[in-house]
């Protein structure tokens, strides 16, 4: 098994060392990935921002012109990046799987690359000309999770350049072999230095985090790795947008017919196999419809195949590590004599599973706030469903978590449900879906879900600092 090889000024880099990175659903190796060292990444940042000299010197319209010959040739290895993808973090290639993934990660490069920040005019009159400017920051340092490497890498990166910065991404050591072919791939576009990519262990962020020639970060991950880079930022003052966890609520008004949105809250709360930030992690549901809810939310589920991504026929596969699964298990363990099992639950024991880090769909009705499974955040395929009698004491219970990324509100009278959204503390609301973000639209979190947004106008801004020009 060849080994891939770190990215660094346009050229493959080798290392001295490889780690294994494993196929989640056979728990093989998927690939040999180069473990970086910290010289590694001084010569990532110190290209970086030789290449940011005349990077930010280009014209809009070239970087803009760069950006979209970037998702052609995405697009032209979509499938080969879609297996890849598969192969280290498990997914299916089918539903909304690597196959949908990187056709997303084509459709967000193809809309960023349309975005501009001209100069704003503020003021021009006998007093003088005042102007707003939106200058690059120089070099971004982007460290991505393992649930969506290459869609998130393309949130990170592509703004970024557009902007007029370079960049040094470090993906996940979980998942990093799609992002380092996929930054081969960008460095067939681009001049050389301007996107560069290490990989290796827990060493690496803490160096970049903390480095004095990088000038902002962009994270999505745990509050707690989120807390971690704050306070490594602190000394350098860097620049930060941090996409951090997320434990959506989802409320169930009682005039919903529960047929009908059994599908999207299935999708809403299991995307990915539940590995997504703003997917929904706790469904309040009201008194009259709880049992329909919970009936028919089962029956869709039982109809989801889950199994190896590489079954064009499954829609969800495994669990994508084996220290994930652990908190899955546990946070069942402890929730099953609290509440009523109506699906799955039968958590794997070491001894005793399959091959691969399976854990089946599970549904456990009549928890409350106060559980764990109800409390924290889950990141798998398990959804807890609790009951409620008043809308005041469902939306008190809601926002009653230090997170704040998302929420839903599901009924027929729109208003009613719009009504109810403005009182949610989260930083995006959706009515009768969940998770359906897009990238004309801001995203970020509130309370400990994160700092800054991304996508839109918004999100580009966010890698620039703003100069007033006074004349």
């Amino acid at each position: 098994m060849d080994p891939f090889r770190l990215i660094i000024d346009g050229k493959k880099v080798p290392t001295k060392q490889c780690f294994e990175v494993l196929n989640p659903a056979t728990e093989k190796p998927a690939g040999l990935a180069p473990l970086a060292e910290a010289e590694h990444l001084e010569d990532a940042v110190r290209v970086a921002k030789a290449a940011f000299k005349s990077w930010r010197n280009e014209s809009e319209r070239k970087r803009q012109t760069a950006c979209l010959r970037i998702a052609e040739i995405i697009e032209a290895h979509a499938e080969e990046l879609a297996q890849l993808l598969t192969a280290e973090q498990g997914k299916p290639l089918n539903g909304m799987g690597s196959r949908w993934e990187v056709g997303g990660a084509v459709a967000w490069t193809r809309y960023t690359a349309s975005l501009s920040l001209p100069m704003k005019l503020l003021q021009d009159n006998n007093d003088g000309r005042v102007e707003i400017y939106r200058m690059p920051i120089g070099v971004v340092g982007s460290i991505t999770p393992w649930n969506f490497p290459v869609m998130i890498a393309i949130w990170h990166m592509i703004p970024a350049i557009l902007a007029g910065n370079t960049v040094v991404i470090k993906p996940s050591p979980y998942t990093p072999l799609a992002t380092l072919r996929l930054v081969e791939l960008m460095n067939q576009v681009l001049p050389r230095g301007v996107v560069n990519c290490v990989t290796g262990d827990e060493t690496i962020g803490p160096l970049m985090t903390g480095h004095k020639d990088i000038g902002k970060i962009v994270f999505t991950g745990s509050t707690g790795t989120g807390r971690r880079i704050m306070a490594s930022a602190a000394e350098t003052m860097k620049r930060l947008t941090l996409e951090l966890g997320g434990n959506d609520a989802g409320i169930v008004l009682p005039d919903v017919d529960p047929k009908q949105i059994a599908e999207r809250l299935f999708w809403g709360a299991f995307i990915n196999g539940g590995q997504t930030c703003a997917a929904l992690k706790r469904l309040y549901v009201h008194d009259d419809v709880y049992e329909d809810v919970c009936e028919e939310l089962v029956r869709f589920a039982r109809k989801v195949p889950v199994g190896m991504g590489t079954d064009e026929s499954v829609m969800i596969g495994p669990v994508q590590n084996a220290r994930q699964l652990e908190i899955v298990t546990d946070l069942v363990e402890d929730a099953r004599p609290k509440g009523r099992v109506l699906l799955g639950g039968d958590a794997p024991t070491r001894n005793g599973r399959k091959q691969g880090y399976f854990f089946p769909l599970t549904i456990i009705a009549d928890l409350k706030n106060g559980d764990r499974l109800v409390d924290e955040e889950q990141f798998g395929p398990v959804l807890p469903v609790i009951r409620y009698s008043d809308i005041d004491e469902a939306v008190d219970k809601a926002n009653d978590n230090p997170n704040g990324l998302g929420g839903s509100v599901w009924g027929r009278d729109i208003n009613a449900a719009r009504s109810i959204a403005a009182r949610l503390e989260c930083g995006s609301v959706w009515i009768n879906k969940h998770g359906a973000i897009q990238p004309n639209a801001p995203f970020g979190g509130v309370k400990q879900s994160g700092i800054g947004v991304e996508f839109g106008e918004e999100g580009l801004a966010e890698y620039t600092n703003l100069q007033v020009v006074f004349s």
